[in-house]
């Protein structure tokens, strides 16, 4: 690492001033929030919103439908991990599964229930398929399902990264001293994915426990923590004072997200010498976890198959008669052009100054003495705040200033919300780096 320069520092105090002025005092304004009362700080709103029986009922909810969420997507996602990087299955399905599996990424949530009220609900493209109605798609099923295809995506990404830090040669070793199966399994691929393991359960649960796209569309009568922020702050008559209330109980899984992922980072490892040994061929193995992925990815994309479908048809499921009437509307409203030009405006400008940010953060961390663990805290935070959480905190923040109605605090609430994933991507690539590129570089 080089010496920290006035230009690092400076840079180092802005990114730091960023995210105070947009991360840290919203969230201390959403706090004051729920506990302003009449005639000053109270706590009469907390008590009103935990006593009331709506609330604890969506809170259980909540919990309940995203624990499950948790533990079937960890167990999915490194099931299609490990056909990946510890089997010699047929290598075409490989490269299927690595871009079958980031499809769901690519669409907003709501779409996720719309997606699932086509395929499964009574006139379905699959219950037409099966021949009946497979199961209720309103309320805990239908969530659970949603909740499950949103969170395979990272939760995978996550596993998959650590199992390239795997060395198999320790795995055949195993084998070469005696170990049964599950002693070898346990010692070369569960201990060193623990740290790992745990980080996408946390992440599995906390985009579960905040998601709002997913139940806004098929959670019917099972209310859970994000429909009831909704309701309140955007009913028929809104309370600000109860939905920061709500909004600050929110954050309270991702505080112990905070402290569960540092108390994890003790068993996470880094490898300098991964071999590329590749696992001897086992026909049994490589087939048993070829099918099992191919079942898995064919299983969620055939829920967004009906996606593909509607668009180019009169009246899915009534009138199948091909048609471009939908394209063609849609391109002639100039409205709908307007906003697609708007959010790809958002987006660029998101991806552009977003990526400036995380980068140069990621390079304060991995490549200068400076004291980093404020920019590790700050990912940390900015990976378990919900997205509705931050956007109530950025409400109270901009009301009645310039700002409010802006591209810009859009902008910065998104580089805000994402800014975790490129950090630590970012971080981690720039840390295996031979950081004497810099001496020969400034040579």
């Amino acid at each position: 690492m080089y010496s920290v320069k006035k230009e690092m520092r400076l840079i180092y105090w802005l990114v730091v001033l960023l995210f105070s002025l947009f991360m840290l005092v919203p969230l201390i304004l959403l706090f004051i929030r729920s506990v302003q009362g009449d005639e000053g700080l109270s706590l009469l709103h907390f008590q009103t919103v935990i006593t009331d029986k709506a609330f604890g009922e969506a809170v259980w909810n909540s919990v309940k439908v995203s624990g499950l969420t948790a533990v079937l997507t960890t167990v999915i996602a490194f099931v299609l991990a490990y056909s990946i990087q510890c089997t010699r299955m047929f290598q075409p399905l490989k490269k299927a599964v690595r871009i079958g599996i980031l499809v769901p990424m690519l669409l907003p949530t709501i779409t996720y229930g719309f997606a699932i009220i086509y395929s499964f609900g009574k006139q379905g493209l699959l219950t037409n398929i099966f021949g009946g109605k497979l199961f209720n798609i309103y309320g805990f099923n239908g969530l659970l399902l949603g909740y499950v295809i949103y969170t395979i995506p990272p939760a995978f990404l996550l596993i998959h990264n650590s199992f390239m830090q795997v060395d198999k040669k320790y795995m055949i070793v195993s084998k070469l001293m005696g170990d049964g199966v599950f002693r070898s399994f346990n010692n070369t691929v569960l201990r060193p994915l623990i740290g790992t393991l745990g980080g996408a359960f946390v992440l599995s649960f906390i985009l579960s426990f905040t998601d709002f796209g997913i139940p806004a569309s098929i959670g019917g009568t099972y209310n859970v923590v994000a429909t009831q922020l909704y309701q309140v702050m955007l009913g028929s008559i809104p309370n600000f004072n109860h939905g920061a209330v709500i909004a600050v109980m929110m954050l309270l899984p991702s505080v112990i997200g905070i402290f569960l992922l540092s108390y994890l980072e003790k068993f996470n490892f880094h490898n300098d010498n991964v071999s590329d040994m590749e696992l001897l061929e086992n026909k049994k193995r490589d087939s048993a976890f070829g099918i099992l992925s191919a079942l898995i990815i064919t299983a969620m994309l055939s829920v967004f198959a009906v996606i593909f479908i509607a668009p180019f048809v009169n009246s899915y499921p009534y009138d199948m008669s091909f048609t471009w009437g939908h394209f063609q509307s849609v391109l002639e409203s100039s409205e709908l052009i307007f906003v697609y030009k708007n959010s790809i405006l958002i987006a660029a400008s998101t991806a552009v100054f977003g990526t400036v940010v995380a980068y140069f953060a990621a390079l304060l961390a991995a490549r200068t003495s400076m004291k980093t663990k404020v920019l590790d805290v700050i990912s940390i935070i900015c990976n378990t705040v919900p997205g509705m959480v931050l956007g109530l905190s950025y409400l109270l923040l901009i009301n009645g200033s310039t700002l409010k109605g802006t591209f810009l605090i859009i902008i910065l609430c998104n580089i805000v919300h994402y800014f975790t994933t490129p950090y630590l991507m970012a971080k981690n690539t720039l840390a295996k780096m031979n950081p004497n590129w810099e001496t020969a570089g400034g040579l």
